[in-house]
């Protein structure tokens, strides 16, 4: 199992990045109320925070069979590791410029959430691909 993922770090990524997939996913979708009134984002928000969740459930299901239940294990994945990267930086770009623009769907509950969560999960996403680099592009 350790050998699949070329040694116990990213192994250990691999569990975080996913794992952190995982929680907002059950948050988004299973705790939409708490999530909502979280952020003051009002009732209105819940089919698009649960659309938002949906994706990380299918994400989150890949990463598990990718990972742990294909007997090719991470051989010839590029293109998921490299969508899930893309995902990332992609929302932390617009988290951040939404933070910045500061005019649509900020209130007092606004925090840097929206900015820190996808930069970590960018970053874990890009040591991914690089340290796996000869699995998945292979």
């Amino acid at each position: 199992m350790i050998e699949k993922f070329n040694g116990i770090i990213y192994l250990v990524i691999f569990i975080i990045h996913f794992a952190a997939y995982a929680f907002y996913a059950f948050r988004c979708v299973f705790t939409t109320k708490a999530f909502v009134d979280q952020y003051g984002m009002g009732d209105g928000a819940a089919i698009m925070t649960r659309f938002f969740g949906s994706i990380f459930v299918g994400s989150v299901l890949m990463a598990i069979y990718i990972g742990f239940i294909r007997a090719g294990g991470l051989e010839n994945t590029w293109a998921f590791f490299n969508l899930i990267f893309l995902q990332n930086a992609a929302a932390f770009v617009v988290g951040f410029w939404s933070h910045q623009k500061g005019n649509l769907g900020t209130n007092e509950k606004t925090s840097i959430e929206g900015i820190i969560a996808p930069g970590v999960l960018t970053l874990l996403s890009a040591v991914l691909c690089y340290g796996l680099a000869d699995k998945i592009y292979s």
